[in-house]
């Protein structure tokens, strides 16, 4: 068991703030840190900050780097199937990608029934909704089994949180087109069939998954943000999954739903304020992202050095990559 030492001491090693003022064209989002630079370019920074219910819970750590490096396996692993916006990584908790024009959608692909959001679809059909982001359920049906098939169950985003929405309301809406949407829903589902395989490959079961996509300067869609991370998926160990379901336990998951769960335990995310997670909690967190990058990638996760700031060694790897940037602040 981790010493209490030794906890403060992973805990002070946090990436909670990636603001440097020498970069251009701050966006601050809930979990990173991104500068658009003149020349097309965005730098994306990973920070250990860790989201959920549409607000920033904890931070835990070493999840930026765990998601920067989860993500590029992936780009890696599917850029034949769409092209996507990376074009270099400076340092373990940064890319630097294409600016793109966003599309105003999240493609949610789904293969098993399950969720603890608003926007997850075994809250809905635990309340008795049986047509669900336009796909018919049938009845009788238990939380963590597989659907009948893979089905898409886009958001948007309204008011700052995601919002359920049809593919045929996207296009009335005119939020994308209808070849625009064809398309998005072809790439998503070879997206999330190769995960699926790689995943299976690894003992993991890809449960679901969100994708992000933008037009580049030619109009073509690319896939941006992140891919089959931790945060943007679920994964559950495959060894463990038919006896727990017979059980009726959740299934073991490497992935964001464990703090979901432990919130959810605690209070409702949505309505009341949630708790402080302890830093046990956050380390059994953080060793679950840790498992998951090493399974999939079947690398070793290699930690930062202890005792040296993330903070630092990300600003010396941008002053780097970045030169003209830095040279000019005390200009």
């Amino acid at each position: 068991m981790t010493n209490p030492t030794d906890i403060q001491a992973i805990l002070d090693s946090r990436l909670t703030d990636a603001t440097f003022p020498q970069l251009p064209n701050l966006q601050r989002g809930k979990v990173r840190e991104s500068y658009d630079l003149p020349d097309g370019r965005r730098i994306m920074i990973s920070t250990d900050r860790q989201s959920a219910f549409d607000k920033v819970l904890a931070a835990v750590p070493y999840k930026g780097q765990v998601l920067n490096q989860t993500a590029r396996f992936w780009f890696e692993q599917t850029a034949d199937i769409c092209p996507n916006h990376v074009i270099d990584y400076p340092d373990p908790n940064v890319t630097v990608g294409r600016r793109l024009t966003m599309l105003p959608v999240e493609m949610v692909v789904r293969r098993y029934l399950t969720g603890s959001t608003n926007t997850s679809i075994w809250p809905m059909y635990e309340r008795g909704e049986r047509v669900v982001y336009g796909h018919r359920l049938p009845d009788g049906l238990s939380k963590n089994v597989a659907l009948p098939e893979t089905i898409l169950t886009p958001t948007t985003k309204a008011a700052d949180h995601d919002a359920p929405i049809t593919a045929k309301e996207l296009v009335a809406q005119g939020l994308v087109t209808a070849a625009q949407w064809d398309e998005l829903a072809a790439r998503s589902l070879a997206l999330f069939a190769r995960g699926q395989d790689i995943a299976a490959r690894h003992g993991l079961i890809l449960v679901d998954t969100k994708y992000e996509f933008g037009l580049d300067d030619n109009g073509v869609i690319t896939l941006a943000d992140e891919v089959h991370t931790p945060d943007s998926s679920r994964y559950w160990l495959a060894d463990s999954y038919e006896a727990r379901l017979a059980k009726g336990q959740e299934p073991e998951s490497l992935d964001k739903e464990f703090l979901r769960l432990w919130v959810n335990e605690r209070c409702d995310p949505y309505n009341e304020p949630i708790p402080e997670i302890p830093p046990e909690t956050l380390i059994t967190f953080s060793e679950k992202y840790i498992r998951l990058y090493e399974l999939v990638t079947g690398r070793n996760f290699q930690k930062p050095t202890p005792g040296k700031s993330v903070r630092d060694r990300v600003e010396a790897n941008l002053r780097a990559a970045f030169p003209g940037y830095f040279d000019n602040e005390n200009r």
